[in-house]
């Protein structure tokens, strides 16, 4: 992409420079290939470049003498970039706000930006949005199963806005605080769900463990649902997260069968597991009547059981631990849990007064968890949204706000 055409397609004011990226860094830098190790450095790999920024959650350590630490210490402002990975998540950038001792795999590219040129943090910001993708999509090099950005081409070819420092710095803090709106929700995400597994915790595990509850087989509470040829009706997916929902909401290409004649039906208030991942926890409630595939188990609770109660249930540690001892198979790869073998699994069984009071409980607090999700989902889209108008000149700062700023200075 040209910088013609870029300035073309998106509309720059006449006032902004456009420049290929090479022109404001100071340097670029290739991370450390040592393979990883229990103790030592921690090392920031491509699953901490996280929304735009770099998460020090989760780090995993490589053992470095005292020289190659010192070279691949991060700094403040540093610009991390994926150079190689697969196409969707190659060229993805993270920001370092403020460092700790870390140092950076040999996959990401530090990119040390010149501060009497261009606002790091800016930068960042271009290179996380929509324009900037497309450029290093561009000049990604594919491969079988992954892309590779070579550092000379994305400072050649990928191109950025300069624009006077001030009005940099005035949209980099603008949005950094929708930043701050979406870091203090997903704290208090955090917060909630730790809440939420110590609720399952006393509600459900401390009773089970203390033999309040009745142990009971599966068998005598559950019937399995064989119903298939219903392809007049929606075709629907279990998922862990989500519960069951319609297929076209889970974003994912769809691989099922053109004949549908041996999908399952399921009703509201079944619960459907994956035969093949039940020992990782992988069921839902449903609310829906649709089909899914055949890879599925449909169970349908009888009347001593609050299908909600057992929603929960079925996703508490002890009780996915049952059903990863009950599973078949000679690997993980093969482990399947058939609605027979499920039969043999015992399960706590308190009144169906107490399931219910405990489904209500529970569900109280997932509901706080789910709304909290969605506000930050809104602040995400709302900052998308702001970086696209105002990192292409579409809305401007005004001038009398960047005077008063460089006065302030």
């Amino acid at each position: 992409m040209s910088l013609l055409s870029l300035k073309d397609r998106i509309g720059f004011p006449e006032d902004w420079k456009i420049e290929p990226i090479g022109k404001i860094l100071l340097s670029s830098q290739y991370g450390t290939s040592q393979g990883g190790s229990e103790s030592g450095v921690p090392v920031i790999g491509m699953k901490n470049l996280q929304d735009g920024k770099v998460d020090f959650k989760d780090l995993s350590f490589v053992s470095l003498n005292e020289n190659e630490k010192d070279k691949l210490l991060l700094k403040d402002g540093d610009i991390l970039l994926n150079r190689t990975n697969s196409y969707e998540l190659v060229g993805k950038v993270g920001f370092v706000e403020k460092a700790i001792e870390a140092v950076f795999a040999s996959y990401l590219v530090r990119l040390e930006v010149d501060k009497s040129k261009a606002d790091s943090k800016f930068v960042a910001m271009w290179l996380s949005g929509f324009w900037a993708d497309q450029m290093i999509k561009k000049i990604a090099t594919r491969a079988i199963s992954q892309a590779n950005v070579n550092p000379t081409e994305f400072k050649k070819f990928c191109l950025v806005p300069v624009i006077p420092l001030p009005e940099q710095k005035i949209i980099a803090d603008l949005l950094s605080t929708w930043d701050g709106a979406i870091e203090k929700t997903e704290r208090l995400i955090q917060t909630k769900e730790m809440r939420f597994k110590r609720l399952q915790n006393d509600l459900i595990y401390m009773p089970t463990k203390e033999g309040k509850w009745q142990q009971v087989r599966t068998k005598s509470l559950f019937k399995e649902r064989k119903e298939t040829k219903r392809g007049d009706l929606p075709l629907l997916s279990i998922t862990n997260g989500e519960g069951v929902i319609p297929r076209e909401d889970t974003n994912r290409k769809d691989t099922s069968n053109e004949d549908k004649s041996k999908y399952l039906r399921i009703c509201p208030e079944d619960i459907g597991y994956n035969t093949m991942r039940m020992w990782q926890g992988v069921s839902a409630l449903s609310s829906l009547e649709g089909i899914v595939s055949p890879a599925y188990t449909i169970c349908i609770p009888g009347e001593k059981l609050c299908p909600l109660f057992v929603a929960y249930l079925f996703k508490v540690p002890f009780m996915v631990h049952k059903f990863y001892r009950y599973s078949q198979g000679l690997t993980s790869d093969t482990w399947n849990l058939k609605f027979h073998h499920f039969s043999e699994v015992k399960m706590p069984l308190p009144s169906i007064d107490e399931q219910e009071q405990i489904a209500e409980t529970l569900s109280s607090a997932r509901r706080e968890i789910d709304l909290l999700k969605q506000l930050a989902d809104k602040y995400k889209t709302q900052k998308r949204g702001l970086m696209q108008k105002m990192l292409t000149g579409e809305w401007r700062v005004m001038p009398e706000i960047v005077k008063n700023f460089e006065e302030a200075k």
